[in-house]
């Protein structure tokens, strides 16, 4: 793992300033890359390219980026891992590449393809994870590419006069033309999500790359960037299983996805560093670790962390599945203390605001698993393929939307909202005072349950369901109501119209964004932040293109998900040890904003702290955090949001006053 950066001015740099410029911004990825740098410039293009390596394959100097390509044609600066990069190079010989290899990394195999097949064709053929810049000298394009799922992070942008690139936004800051702009449509887009989507981010001008895209930028980047270019797409992935469904018997299904989860952790655990990988004790991770035995001569290095709070604590779970599997299995119990510790790195990691509280576990066992691994395999993934999510299973929800659809027009008149306004404030009342025979906590959830109905029922589409479901902020609390909000990443509901069902769309979506921009950002910058490696074997394009061959009721049947790869899990690991219900990776944000946290969020949630960055609308943020204090609701994820964007915005560097750009 490494990461890039680079910049290009139109009227080209002084090569000295340039390369001590490229090496400052470079000098900000040092976690993602402590063992070497180095930096590439053409002064009289004004073009900078700059690598920090952490060495997993070939850790000699041979594999030191940037990398001239054996022809001299392409300098490459490249983040991640080629898993078949070892068959990538006996077919570089077939198909007559002589010049021959200096080292055994995957980088030189890449910079190899380059010349042999072009850039299109290497990522065609190569299995891996990454986010990487070409320059092709002949042609004089830079090229940006991405991993086809978005395991790797890529940010990009023109301000002012130049042209950036890099792996996280702290080191495209360091440019003297980096401007600090606040777009506002990713604004909105985050209180609905949680996190912001592809391709905005946080900072108007500059965009995350698109999973499995390609971007060129040419000469003429001054006058306006060209569209992304697609290489691989889950819509045609899912066009593809539709075509050639999964024929088999349930046997068969469950044979073959083994073999190919099998084949993936294989190649995931090749590496020239100490290897290890996170156990929570759940399906997902407990599959991907059965498999990484299963085919290791020595015990499996595990990690786990524990909480002192039975709601949230799965260390148990995990450490049966460790003995029962003989991993070397190391766990930790954290204390609340220790937990919230984290709190205050979140703007740091993660340079814009990001709202899952599951980034405070996931950086306390990657920081355990950092201290006797650089590489860690996780069970990300199987949720988004195979039909884990709770909300997968939307009998209920499709029913309250289709019922809703023919009752539109009178449920959603004037006189009709009013009266539901009523009864909803007079269950506020009684939730108020109490409710003591009836016990409050039903109360709590009817009316949280009543407020989801009537949202569902105002759906147009299942789209529309889809994004009801996830919002945490359906009404935005903003000083500034004018933007038009978009739906979405205008790539998720584009799908395909034969993504028809609910569970299908479900899944495609979430695969789409949710997985991206959310768990698989949570996970990189948390491992990274570390200096550590993480690998994702359900993210083989391979297994992907696999599962969305498959029928429903392997996926989910009875109202449960994951079938199949329960019943893979079982073929290594007996029943009872995995069977229950699914927890997650949470924290007790709730009590703890009742509680230790509670000052601090009162310091951030205050209304003269609101007003003072000229973002919020104080009240609505005001009205949650005091119901929430009371008990009346649980407005924990919500205000969750407010809070990571206000102490991210108290982290930034700048202290000029932020401007909204539409």
């Amino acid at each position: 793992m490494c990461g890039i950066v680079g910049f290009w001015t139109a009227n080209g740099i002084n090569p000295i300033e340039a390369r001590m410029l490229a090496r400052r911004m470079a000098t900000r990825l040092t976690h993602r890359g402590p063992d070497d740098s180095g930096e590439w410039v053409d002064e009289a293009l004004g073009l900078a390219i700059a690598h920090r390596r952490l060495s997993i394959l070939d850790r000699s100097a041979t594999g030191q980026q940037p990398m001239e390509s054996p022809s001299g044609r392409y300098v490459l600066s490249f983040n991640g891992e080629i898993y078949n990069h070892l068959c990538l190079r006996k077919c570089l010989v077939r198909d007559g590449f002589k010049s021959g290899f200096k080292g055994h990394s995957d980088t030189e195999t890449l910079s190899a393809g380059l010349d042999q097949w072009g850039l299109e064709d290497t990522l065609n053929r190569s299995v891996g994870m990454f986010a990487l810049a070409v320059w092709d000298r002949k042609n004089r394009v830079l090229s940006l590419a991405r991993d086809r799922v978005g395991e790797k992070p890529l940010y990009y942008g023109v301000h002012g006069r130049t042209f950036l690139f890099g792996s996280e936004l702290k080191a495209l800051q360091v440019h003297p033309e980096f401007e600090r702009r606040v777009d506002e449509q990713a604004m909105c887009l985050y209180l609905r999500h949680g996190y912001i989507p592809a391709p905005w981010s946080i900072w108007s001008g500059i965009k995350k790359l698109v999973p499995g895209s390609v971007l060129k930028v040419n000469l003429g980047f001054s006058n306006g960037l060209a569209e992304p270019e697609n290489y691989w797409t889950l819509s045609e992935s899912i066009e593809c299983g539709s075509r050639e469904p999964f024929s088999g018997s349930d046997n068969d299904a469950i044979n073959e996805f083994d073999s190919l989860l099998r084949r993936a952790v294989a190649n995931q655990m090749v590496a020239d560093v100490p290897l290890g990988a996170f156990l929570s004790g759940g399906i997902d991770s407990s599959s991907i670790v059965a498999l990484m035995q299963a085919q290791s001569s020595r015990p499996v290095k595990t990690y786990t962390i524990g909480f002192t709070e039975s709601k949230y604590d799965e260390a148990i779970h995990a450490a049966e599945i460790a003995k029962y599997l003989g991993t070397d299995h190391t766990e930790l119990y954290v204390s609340p203390r220790q937990a919230m510790s984290v709190i205050p790195q979140i703007p740091v990691l993660y340079d814009e605001p990001f709202g899952d509280s599951s980034a405070i576990p996931t950086f306390l066992v990657s920081q355990l698993a950092s201290q006797h691994v650089t590489v860690a395999l996780s069970g990300d993934g199987g949720d988004e393929l195979l039909g884990g999510y709770g909300r997968y299973n939307m009998q209920t929800a499709n029913r309250v939307w289709r019922w809703g659809n023919r009752f539109r027009y009178i449920l959603t008149n004037p006189i009709a909202e009013s009266m539901q306004k009523s009864v909803a404030d007079a269950m506020d009342y009684s939730i108020e005072m109490g409710c003591k025979l009836t016990g409050t906590i039903a109360v709590r959830s009817f009316r949280s349950q009543l407020d989801m109905g009537l949202s569902l029922i105002r759906c147009e589409s299942l789209d529309d369901v889809y994004r009801t479901t996830i919002s945490q902020w359906r009404e935005f609390p903003l000083l500034d109501s004018s933007c038009v909000v978009p739906c979405g990443p205008p790539y998720i509901y584009t799908l395909n119209a034969s993504v028809a069902s609910s569970l299908d769309r479900m899944m495609a979506m979430d695969t789409l964004s949710y997985l991206p921009d959310d768990i698989l950002v949570k996970v990189d910058r948390a491992a990274m932040a570390n200096s550590l490696e993480t690998r994702i074997p359900f993210l083989d394009h391979r297994v992907i293109e696999f599962a969305w061959r498959l029928p429903h009721h392997l996926k989910v049947r009875d109202g449960v998900g994951k079938y199949l790869l329960r019943r893979v899990l079982n073929k290594y690991v007996p029943q009872s040890l995995f069977d229950r219900p699914k927890m997650g990776f949470g924290v007790p944000v709730a009590e703890w904003l009742r509680g230790p946290l509670c000052e601090w969020a009162a310091d951030l949630l205050s209304e003269t702290k609101l007003l003072k960055y000229g973002i919020f609308e104080p009240r609505p943020i005001r009205k949650r955090w005091a119901d929430h204090l009371d008990g009346r609701r649980n407005w924990a994820d919500s205000l969750w949001l407010v809070l990571m964007f206000q102490a991210w915005r108290d982290n930034d560097a700048s202290t000029e006053s932020f401007d909204f750009v539409n």
